[in-house]
């Protein structure tokens, strides 16, 4: 990857701005989703909604009322927007109860990413791994497919001794992204941001981050907000692999284990 001009954009829809209707789409509860992209060549199918017309992604992990409740861990849902507010993807974890639960955070999972037909277009495997940063012999990782079955990247965990660092890579294990997060992962009152820079670490080229949601829903629920920003010019694959990346992030440092508390603390 080298130097887009990239200039990180703020995130969601702009001040006054009216996201405009959405004809002849289908629609659920209301939901706006994204007019149906044509068909590029040599791009995976599903992926045309991250053409050149896309440089960031919203995603809003939805509340679960049972585990609320019940304090018993659900299946993460996620709705995938672009910057006008229309859904882009559908995201649902495809994960048993008892690995939910007996796992916590760092269970293992696999996330299917449909679009708005339904289709399953990108597929995440999350295997079982070791969760402390102390133990560098068995780091995160996580594989994206698009389509299913077929292998686009990797997000790999990098250890180091006081930075959470990961590496995009794609289906040839060659690096291509950077990410470093902050010392302190803890998101309370203000945004948590995660810098994607060059292979070389050169240049910042976006931005994963951790918006803050309030007292209320950080105390009492995992249901967190993520914006994701990337060049417009980005490969399509690569930005399929950055939203896998958001999600490893999320489970890794602020989804709630069994006893609610955000697994926030030093790096």
């Amino acid at each position: 990857a080298g130097n887009y001009g990239f200039q990180a954009q703020p995130m969601g829809v702009p001040g006054g701005f009216v996201v405009p209707p959405v004809y002849n789409q289908p629609t659920m509860d209301g939901t706006i989703w994204m007019p149906i992209p044509p068909s590029i060549p040599n791009c995976p199918p599903g992926l045309e909604y991250l053409t050149q017309q896309i440089d960031q992604v919203l995603i809003h992990q939805q509340l679960e009322l049972l585990e609320i409740l019940t304090g018993f861990e659900e299946n993460n849902k996620y709705e995938l927007k672009n910057a006008l507010g229309q859904r882009v993807y559908f995201a649902a974890e495809d994960t048993d109860f008892f690995t939910r639960n007996c796992c916590g955070p760092s269970r293992p999972f696999t996330i299917r990413i449909t679009d708005n037909l339904g289709h399953e277009v990108i597929t995440l495997q999350r295997p079982l791994r070791c969760s402390m940063c102390c133990c560098p012999c068995c780091l995160q990782e996580l594989e994206v497919q698009a389509p299913p079955g077929t292998t686009i990247g990797y997000v790999v965990q990098n250890w180091h001794v006081c930075l959470p660092k990961f590496t995009i890579q794609d289906e040839k294990r060659m690096d291509i992204l950077k990410i470093t997060g902050p010392c302190v992962v803890c998101s309370c009152c203000e945004d948590v941001h995660f810098e994607v820079k060059s292979a070389d670490e050169t240049c910042t080229l976006g931005r994963i981050s951790k918006q803050w949601t309030g007292f209320v829903r950080e105390a009492f629920t995992d249901a967190d907000n993520f914006g994701i920003s990337f060049p417009m010019d980005l490969d399509v694959k690569m930005k399929a692999v950055m939203i896998g990346a958001c999600f490893l992030i999320d489970f890794m440092f602020f989804e709630h284990g069994s006893n609610k508390h955000q697994r926030a603390g030093v790096w």
